[in-house]
């Protein structure tokens, strides 16, 4: 990991970011872009033919003056930290600026448990996910250490989940983080038995490695609601991270079926992590 995206709108849970990616960026000797998307109008960001209008000239160094302000923290000393200021508020531009820079994850503040829509049905973070082609960590406090042991990778074993699954391996283990893949099985019409359900796993792992090493990473749970049975498991095995796998813009994985991946994020009190199918 060298490069770590952060969007700043200088809120408190954009701080949050912030400080959760100063903690990745010196344990993995990492780049930081800071990024604020300067929201400011068409009529405003309208170029006269020979510059920006100066309205919007105006508005863009006050802007920068404020970032470098915010910037200005005990805990990004030694930290290259470079700021990006983009003159529209578009969040698809933040996958654009990871791609440009070869960024490796984005980092993103997001409120706590007051309801999905705080979180990431309709706000910018959820526009972020579903934009992003990197890995997207969403975090909602003030993390006192960033030291991923145990992470629960929530996962359906279809084969389209498998480029997911193979980026969040190579991200935790160069992370030093352990992996538990769990799969949980719900009543009624979903309900698989445990042969189908190893046959699903049997060919996942033949697809992804051509072995079946990490088998061994497998649980199976039981329980009525995809939500519950992740965050039940999650705090079974002591887990400091979350894992999910999203479709991006086509939505959630049908794993996900509903509002599941933005249940667990909000009722969740561990950070998020999200990689795109």
């Amino acid at each position: 990991m060298k490069k770590i995206i952060v969007p700043i709108d200088f809120s408190e849970h954009s701080e949050f970011a912030l400080k959760a990616a100063a903690k990745l960026a010196k344990k993995n000797q990492a780049e930081i872009y800071a990024l604020h998307m300067l929201e400011l109008s068409d009529a405003i960001l309208a170029k006269t033919p020979d510059s920006i209008h100066p309205e919007a000239l105006f508005f863009l160094k006050l802007a920068e003056k404020k970032f470098n302000e915010f910037l200005d923290k005990d805990y990004l000393k030694d930290i290259k930290t470079v700021p990006v200021v983009k003159h529209f508020k578009v969040f698809s531009e933040v996958n654009y600026v990871a791609e440009k820079h070869n960024a490796d994850l984005i980092v993103m503040g997001s409120h706590g448990t007051s309801g999905v829509r705080e979180l990431l049905v309709g706000s910018n973070t959820e526009r972020v996910v579903r934009n992003a082609n990197v890995p997207v960590l969403v975090v909602k406090n003030d993390l006192d250490r960033i030291d991923f042991k145990q992470v629960a990778f929530a996962c359906d074993f279809s084969e389209e989940s498998i480029n997911s699954y193979l980026k969040a391996t190579r991200l935790f283990d160069e992370m030093g983080t352990k992996m538990h893949m769990v799969y949980v099985n719900l009543p009624n019409d979903r309900f698989k038995s445990s042969l189908e359900i190893e046959h699903l796993v049997v060919n996942f792992f033949t697809k992804a490695h051509g072995n079946l090493d990490r088998i061994k990473d497998v649980h199976y749970v039981s329980d009525y609601t995809v939500e519950d049975g992740i965050l039940n498991f999650s705090t079974k095995i002591g887990a400091d991270l979350i894992a999910v796998a999203t479709h991006g813009r086509k939505g959630l994985s049908h794993f996900f079926q509903g509002s599941v991946g933005e249940d667990v994020a909000n009722h969740s009190t561990l950070p998020v992590i999200t990689f795109k199918i």
